[in-house]
């Protein structure tokens, strides 16, 4: 019997070699937006781990929306170039589809990198004000400044903006980041959306902002291309953004040409209480797939070749995201395929390097990409 994780997928005109895609992850090693020789490493690697999909980290889509001054951006011509560089290298030499993950870091904004405890940096000492729906401060960080109807409608165009470049540099595939306590979130939780006009209050109300940003992007990315949301399933919070809202948000954005949702979950608020365990957040995936008829994308401790089998398998998810596992195993998606006996893409410089070759055997044609 074939595996189901090695299975092809296609979304639109993108076609995946398999179901195993490289969740976005924050490096903190850009400079004014721009990427770096780090970046180059960092995805041209990954580009080559046999995964089918390989996202960019979350790219902020203006000054503002930075979550420290070493953000990956897409607000200028720089950055573009920049980035457009990157991806040229890694669709040279690698066999990965390439996605982009769009952000702003709303309420969250100016705090220093990871590996300095992300920390909330003054404005007195070079941060900055961060942009909300409300004057609702993420607790021990800077005061936001509330977004009037101006400010809304010039976020929704830098979302737009960003995503036009992420289009000329040649990405396959857009995710706009809907979760973790960032702008989208933001105006999504009760916790955050203190509003009373048309972009709070009701959950219809807190979601507009989303589905206008998913609007704008969707109407300039072109039609063959996929778009997904990044979403917090759940606040993990008693009077918070719920699982059950995410299905109908899951339902308004599929009406809207939404491909597919990645289903993560928390960032809103500290007092979250997460049920951390493997595959914890697969249920949301599972119940958005299901009563909102939309593909998603199942991520969290998804660390086992039969774990990511079953949850495809079982129809739990279309795709699965190994984030932290792949750096710490970044030839995963080789593992797994060598597990389930599958094939698998593997650059021909590094061919020899499969047991199949050193016992004398051959590999299986490689993979399509």
């Amino acid at each position: 019997m074939s595996s189901a994780l090695f299975s092809k997928y296609k979304m639109r005109d993108l076609d995946l070699s398999n179901r195993i895609v490289v969740s976005p992850m924050g490096q903190y090693s850009a400079e004014n937006g721009c990427a770096t020789d780090w970046h180059m490493m960092h995805l041209g690697h990954l580009a080559v781990s046999g995964a089918a999909l390989l996202f960019t980290e979350a790219t902020a889509v203006n000054l503002p929306g930075r979550l420290s001054t070493s953000d990956l951006g897409l607000w200028s011509d720089e950055n573009e170039e920049a980035l457009g560089r990157v991806v040229a290298f890694c669709r040279k030499h690698g066999g990965a589809k390439l996605g982009s993950q769009l952000y702003h870091g709303g309420r969250k904004s100016s705090i220093t990198t990871a590996w300095e405890g992300q920390k909330p940096v003054p404005i007195e000492e070079g941060g900055w004000t961060p942009h909300s729906p409300s004057k609702e401060p993420y607790p021990g960080r800077n005061m936001p400044e509330m977004l009037d109807e101006a400010g809304i409608k010039d976020a929704i165009a830098d979302f737009a903006a960003a995503a036009r470049r992420a289009d000329r540099i040649g990405f396959d595939v857009i995710e706009i980041h809907g979760a973790h306590g960032y702008l989208i979130h933001n105006f999504l939780s009760p916790f955050a959306n203190k509003r009373t006009d048309a972009y709070g209050g009701s959950l219809q109300g807190r979601m507009r902002f989303a589905i206008e940003v998913f609007e704008a992007i969707r109407k300039i990315w072109p039609e063959r291309k996929p778009l997904g949301m990044r979403i917090s399933a759940t606040d993990w919070v008693e009077g918070g953004w719920t699982l059950d809202d995410s299905v109908v948000l899951a339902a308004a954005l599929k009406k809207r040409g939404c491909d597919y949702i990645t289903a993560s979950s928390g960032g809103s608020v500290p007092e979250q209480e997460l049920k951390v365990g493997p595959g914890y957040q697969v249920p949301f995936a599972e119940r958005i797939r299901r009563e909102a008829g939309i593909a998603t994308m199942a991520v969290g401790l998804i660390t086992e070749p039969r774990q990511a089998e079953q949850i495809i398998a079982s129809g739990q998810a279309d795709l699965v995201a190994l984030g932290r596992g792949m750096l710490f195993n970044p030839r995963w998606p080789w593992h797994a395929a060598m597990e389930l006996g599958e094939p698998v893409y593997y650059p021909p410089q590094y061919e020899r390097s499969h047991p199949k070759m050193r016992a004398g055997d051959f590999l299986k044609p490689r993979a399509e990409t």
